[in-house]
């Protein structure tokens, strides 16, 4: 039976449309970090996704070749991730892609070590005949966050951000977008497929304790 981490990992990956409080533990990741407008055609965010989905997938059909990853077991590739920030701001403002700095993400199975991810990226860079340099091994512990289905355009995105806002507060917690702590999409739906009011985008924030 080939494992799917959204229906294995239900509290991740298929929250309710109502925010919740959930504590996400460590995870490792391919990840390409950029800077840019992501809708930017030929742009650095959709190269970044061409090149670790390459990756990706070398891993996953890795079970076709000669080179056996130990601990392999077939899988669902994950669905795309994004950590999102801007320099001078706490949060995101959806007004000013261009200024958005990003980390985009696939989470790994866990057989997958660093040595297994190096191999990947050379196979890779084989095959396509491709620089593979920026696809980096990305271990993250999120931590203590306030969570959202969002179903409806990425635009519409600020509506959800204030009601978990306001439910974070209303539960005693506070944003908490120190060093290494982003707000986070995963996005669940194939937008080349998908009408815009039906896309649907797990959405986390950062918080803390209120002092």
């Amino acid at each position: 039976m080939v494992f799917d981490y959204k229906k294995e990992y239900k509290e991740f990956y298929m929250p309710p449309k109502k925010p919740g409080i959930i504590t996400v533990p460590a995870m490792n990741f391919l990840a390409v970090q950029g800077q840019g407008d992501p809708n930017e055609e030929g742009g650095a965010y959709k190269q970044a996704l061409e090149l670790f989905y390459a990756v990706a997938y070398t891993i996953k059909m890795s079970k076709m070749g000669q080179h056996r990853l130990k601990g392999y077991f077939d899988y669902v590739v994950p669905p795309l991730e994004g950590l999102w920030w801007q320099e001078d701001i706490q949060g995101v403002d959806y007004s000013r892609k261009a200024d958005f700095r990003w980390i985009s993400l696939i989470r790994l199975p866990e057989f997958v070590t660093e040595e297994a991810f190096r191999w990947a990226v050379r196979e890779a860079a084989e095959k396509k005949q491709r620089d593979f340099s920026k696809v980096e091994f990305f271990s993250w512990e999120e931590g203590l966050c306030v969570q959202c289905m969002h179903i409806d355009p990425y635009d519409d995105e600020p509506t959800t951000v204030a009601a978990m806002e306001e439910y974070a507060k209303d539960q005693g917690y506070e944003a908490d977008f120190r060093e290494g702590r982003f707000h986070h999409e995963i996005y669940l739906s194939d937008v080349r497929r998908c009408k815009p009011e039906k896309l649907k985008t797990v959405i986390r924030q950062p918080i803390k304790r209120a002092e």
